[in-house]
C-alpha cells in the first residue's frame, strides 16, 4: 500500500474500540485515515513520510465541546465570585465596552494557540461575532463548530432576536466554503431567551439540520428562579417547546432530577459537562455517571477562560473523573475510559461529527494528537490509558494533525504567528485595565 503518511507510535488508542494497541501504525492519505496497520504489516506500507513516535500515545484529537474562545482575553479578570455576580457585575459590563469583531478575532486566535498546544483539534464556540471566529478558525486550519448566538437583549453583535438569527444565518452561508468550519444554533440560556425565538430556533434547526447548544440548569438558583416565575423547570419548558431532541446539547446540567435524566435519555439529548468551570463558580455537579447509565451521550468542555482560566482538556478529563468519584462515593464512577470517550467521540457525537472525527478508524478524518509519555510524571507506563487521564499534562502534547495537516510539530505551532498573537492580547489587556 502506498500512502502519504505513516505514523508509528508506541501505543495507539483508537477510542472506537476503547483499547490500547502496541506497535501499530496509522496510514493517512488525502487527509483521511486509510488503515490501522498491525506491527507485522508495517513493512508493506510505502509512505512518502514516516513519523516514528517511539514513546508516544497516538489518540484522536480532543474535542472541546463548549467554549467562549474570545474570552481568553478576560482570563483572570474576575475570579472567586459566584456566577450571577461574575456575569452581571464584571463580564457583561466588560463585553459591553470591548466586544467587537477585532476583540473576538484576536481572542479566538489566542484560544486556538492554547488549545492546539494542549491537543485539542476541534472546538465548539458560543460567542458574539461568530463571523470573526469562523474566519480565524479557517485561516488557522483548526476544526470548529461556530455558534449562531441568540439572546433577548441587545449587544454589539445584534439588537434583537430577528437580527441575531438573520446574522447567524449569514454566518452559516459564509462557512459553506470553509471545509473545517460548521455551525450550530446557540441560544444563550433559558433565562435569557424567550419562547418565540426558541421556537424559531427549533424550526430552523430542523430545516437546516443544525445542532443546538444552550446553557441549561447551570445552577440550582437558575432552576428555582424559573420555577418561581413560571411554575416550570427549564428542561420542562424546553421540552414543551420541542427543543429536547437529538442534536440538542445541554451545557452544564448541574441540577437534575432522576426524571430529567431519564427524559434526556429518551429524547437523545447530549450533555456537555464542564467540571472545572462548575467547581470554580460553585455552580454544582453534573451527574455524569447517572446520565451515562440512562443512555445519554456525555461530552466535555472547558467553558471560557474567563470562568475556568484555561482551555485544558487534559485537566477537564481528570477533574471530571475525580469529581464524579468524590460526589458519588464510588471509585468506579466515570472511569478513565469514560472520561477519554467524553473528550473525544462523545464530543464528536454531540456535535454531529462522529462520522468524521472522535476516533481513529479507516475513512475518518486524520485528526490526531500525540502525547509523549517518556516524562517523569508519566513514567513508567503500566497502563497508557490511565496515564492519559490521571497523570499526563498538556505540556506533553508534541504533535497534532487536523485533516492530515500537521499543525503542531514537536511542540511548535505551524501556520500561526504566536508572538504577534500574544502581543495583540497584551495590548487588549492594557486597554481593558484603563478606567471606563
Amino acid at each position: 500500500m502506498e500512502v502519504q503518511t505513516l505514523i508509528t507510535p508506541r501505543w495507539l488508542v483508537p477510542v472506537q474500540p476503547m483499547a490500547v494497541l502496541e506497535g501499530h501504525g496509522v496510514a493517512i492519505d488525502n487527509g483521511r485515515i486509510t488503515a490501522i496497520v498491525p506491527p507485522d504489516a508495517l513493512s508493506s506500507i510505502q509512505a512518502a513520510e514516516r513519523i516514528d513516535l517511539p514513546q508516544h500515545v497516538l489518540m484522536p484529537g480532543l474535542v472541546n465541546t463548549h467554549t467562549h474562545a474570545a474570552m481568553s482575553l478576560m482570563r483572570g479578570m474576575a475570579d472567586d465570585l459566584p456566577l450571577q455576580t461574575w456575569l452581571e457585575q464584571h463580564i457583561w459590563p466588560t463585553e459591553a465596552r470591548f466586544a467587537s469583531e477585532a476583540f473576538v478575532h484576536d481572542g479566538t486566535q489566542l484560544a486556538m494557540l492554547e488549545m492546539l498546544r494542549g491537543g485539542t483539534t476541534c472546538f465548539a464556540d458560543m460567542y458574539f461575532f461568530p463571523d470573526a471566529v469562523a474566519r480565524a478558525v479557517d485561516a488557522a486550519g483548526l476544526r470548529a463548530v461556530v455558534g449562531m448566538i441568540l439572546i433577548d437583549f441587545p449587544t454589539a453583535w445584534a439588537a434583537d432576536a430577528d437580527e441575531y438569527l438573520a446574522k447567524g444565518l449569514a454566518v452559516q452561508d459564509a462557512t459553506r466554503d470553509m471545509p473545517l468550519v460548521s455551525t450550530m444554533f446557540a441560544p444563550h440560556a433559558p433565562y435569557t431567551v424567550s419562547d418565540a425565538p426558541l421556537q424559531r430556533v427549533r424550526t430552523l434547526s430542523d430545516e437546516l439540520d443544525r445542532p443546538v447548544q444552550m446553557h441549561v440548569h447551570e445552577t440550582a438558583f437558575e432552576v428555582q428562579q424559573a420555577q418561581d416565575q413560571s411554575g416550570s423547570r427549564p428542561l420542562a419548558r424546553l421540552d414543551a417547546l420541542g427543543l429536547l431532541k437529538p442534536g440538542f446539547m445541554a451545557v452544564h446540567m448541574t441540577a437534575l432530577t432522576d426524571d430529567e435524566i431519564e427524559l434526556c435519555g429518551r429524547r437523545g439529548v447530549s450533555v456537555v459537562h464542564c467540571p472545572e468551570s462548575n467547581m470554580k463558580l460553585a455552580s454544582g455537579q453534573c451527574r455524569v455517571s447517572d446520565l451515562l447509565a440512562a443512555g445519554v451521550n456525555v461530552a466535555l468542555g472547558t467553558d471560557g477562560a474567563a470562568s475556568n482560566n484555561d482551555l485544558d482538556m487534559f485537566g477537564e478529563m481528570r477533574s471530571a473523573a475525580m469529581l464524579a468519584k468524590l460526589t458519588q462515593g464510588q471509585a468506579t464512577a466515570f472511569s478513565a475510559a469514560e472520561a477519554l470517550h467524553a473528550a473525544t467521540l462523545g464530543g464528536a457525537r454531540a456535535l454531529g461529527l462522529d462520522h468524521e472525527i472522535g476516533s481513529i478508524e479507516p475513512g475518518k478524518s486524520a485528526d490526531l494528537t500525540a502525547i509523549a509519555l517518556d516524562h517523569p510524571a508519566t513514567w513508567p507506563v503500566h497502563q497508557p490509558l490511565s496515564q492519559l487521564v490521571y497523570a499526563a499534562g498538556r505540556d506533553q502534547v508534541t504533535d497534532c494533525w487536523i485533516a492530515g495537516q500537521q499543525l503542531l510539530q514537536a511542540g511548535r505551532v505551524q501556520g500561526m504567528d504566536e508572538q504577534q498573537i500574544m502581543e495583540r492580547a497584551a495590548q487588549w489587556a492594557e486597554r481593558m485595565q484603563e478606567p471606563a
